[in-house]
């Protein structure tokens, strides 16, 4: 898929469109900026994403409620466990 996507790390984008409150937030999760100018973030980025690289009908099924916020609660926890998923995960 190419050029769907342009990942950039939050310390590298320029100001605007990144403000201190956006810095702030990417900190603490994956954010994606959208060509129609949405912000999406959490579990509803990483959705996104696995849309556009194909994913659609996963995607759209876990986007529906009450899915979205099992996914949602999934992200926060691994997101405030990224070290021991990293441990756990990925052996060095």
């Amino acid at each position: 898929h190419g050029e769907r996507f342009d990942p950039q790390p939050f310390q590298a984008v320029a100001n605007p469109p990144m403000t201190p409150e956006l810095t702030a937030a990417c900190e603490r999760e994956v954010h994606v900026l959208c060509a129609d100018g949405r912000v999406l973030r959490a579990g509803r980025a990483s959705l996104y994403v696995l849309s556009g690289l194909g994913w659609r009908r996963t995607s759209g099924f876990f986007s529906l409620q009450p899915m979205i916020w099992f996914v949602e609660l999934g992200y926060r926890i691994v997101a405030s466990n990224r070290a021991f998923f990293d441990r756990l995960l990925f052996h060095r």
